[in-house]
């Protein structure tokens, strides 16, 4: 564990302390406020407060080591959320229609993101995969609030695009994890780790579920909604260490085994209750938030100086929008408008919180520079904020349901 307590005795960084525990609670309520997402303002925080403007938290320091302990926890829980966010159900019930179009959609992006990173020109084949797979993934956390804002989510573009979306996001990740491995490994018997990870993850996931059908009064406990003991959340946090510990045993990275046990927790277990909902309150109320804070706190601000780094961002953004709106327009074969099929590529753009996490794998691994990686984080700041507004633009509100029974009365 990382000592808070400098070798003087005194508290390393209070005021850094300070400030991010302060910013943790209050920084969501002025985004609220003002329209933005709270990611935007806890990165900007985290850049006022780096090395690059204040100093505040200067690295190599230990207020910087535990902020950065605190951070990886985040990520972890990040990645296991966002495979634990995988709605199975929905895909199954949806039927082939929707998924098959989704996956064509996925399939076009893809091939148009590796024309526009070929066109761009990119430092090897691996970073051209890399920033492939990393422009194609969607955001479910722009995607669904988008979507319920304005009464969209049972209509044809709202069914469509949330199957594209979660899609996107699943296969996306899952790719992007896998090609680490290979890269790490190369065409060897170490690629062999990631099925046998899985298949370990699958059978011990499978024997909860029988167990759970044999005896369902012991696991009704874990998605009960009042639990004084929250059995429900220590299970999922045990499987997540369980799951991170198991990919790093395999030498595989971390966040592999944390977005697959969340993801192969939500297919195995279908009806969870709001246990979901409990543990993104508990991520999102505190670790994540500093995981945020903590990119920002080391964004390469001076490498954006540099026009050529600034003008490899600036590309990677615009590539970024291309490649969804552009595939989005096939919609049109499923019957909507050319309009609502723009609403529907605009919203897909969006990019929130698993972008950044991405990216920052794709700097451990050496597929992306520093350039790159800012290039990512800007495109979240830009397309979280846009996103939303320009598809409440191009797709306006409808009346809900209590409305139109209103008007007709």
């Amino acid at each position: 564990m990382i000592p808070i307590i400098a070798s003087e005795g005194a508290l390393a960084g209070p005021l850094g302390f300070v400030l991010i525990g302060a910013a943790a609670f209050s920084l969501p309520v002025a985004a609220r406020r003002i329209g933005v997402p709270a990611v935007v303002l806890e990165i900007v925080f985290g850049v006022l407060i780096g090395p690059s403007v204040f100093g505040i938290i200067e690295a190599g320091t230990v207020d910087a080591e535990f902020i950065t302990f605190l951070a990886e926890l985040g990520l972890l829980l990040l990645m296991f959320l966002a495979g634990f966010e995988v709605d199975f159900e929905r895909l199954e019930r949806q039927g082939p229609g929707p998924v098959l179009t989704g996956l064509g959609i996925f399939g076009a992006i893809l091939i148009s993101a590796w024309v526009g990173f070929g066109l761009l020109g990119t430092d090897s084949t691996n970073q051209r995969v890399f920033l492939t797979l990393l422009v194609s993934a969607a955001s479910l956390g722009i995607v669904v609030p988008a979507l319920r804002a304005t009464n969209r989510s049972n209509t044809s573009l709202g069914q469509l695009t949330l199957v594209t979306a979660v899609l996107a996001e699943f296969l996306s990740a899952a790719g992007i994890v896998v090609f680490g491995v290979w890269v790490q490994s190369g065409l060897s018997l170490g690629l062999l780790k990631v099925p046998a990870m899985f298949a370990i993850m699958f059978v011990l996931l499978v024997a909860l579920r029988r167990a759970a059908w044999w005896y369902p009064e012991r696991f009704e406990r874990l998605f009960a909604s009042h639990d004084p003991d929250e059995l429900g959340i220590r299970a999922s946090l045990s499987l997540m260490f369980i799951f991170v510990g198991l990919a790093l045993w395999l030498d595989i990275e971390a966040i592999l085994g944390a977005f697959m046990a969340g993801a192969l927790f939500a297919f195995v277990f279908r009806n969870t209750g709001n246990l979901e909902e409990r543990l993104s309150g508990f991520a999102y109320g505190f670790f994540i938030p500093v995981f945020f804070i903590n990119v920002g706190i080391n964004f390469p601000l001076a490498e954006l100086g540099d026009f050529g780094v600034l003008g490899k961002a600036l590309a990677l953004i615009a590539i970024a929008l291309v490649v969804k709106i552009g595939p989005a327009l096939l919609l049109v074969f499923r019957r909507l408008s050319v309009r609502e099929s723009l609403a529907s590529g605009v919203l897909l753009a969006g990019q929130l919180s698993v972008i950044i996490a991405l990216a920052e794998l794709g700097v451990d691994l050496g597929l992306i520079d520093d350039g790159l990686e800012a290039g990512a984080i800007l495109l979240v700041g830009v397309t979280a904020i846009l996103s939303p507004v320009i598809f409440k633009t191009l797709a306006p509100p409808l009346a809900s349901a209590e409305e139109a029974e209103t008007v007709r009365d």
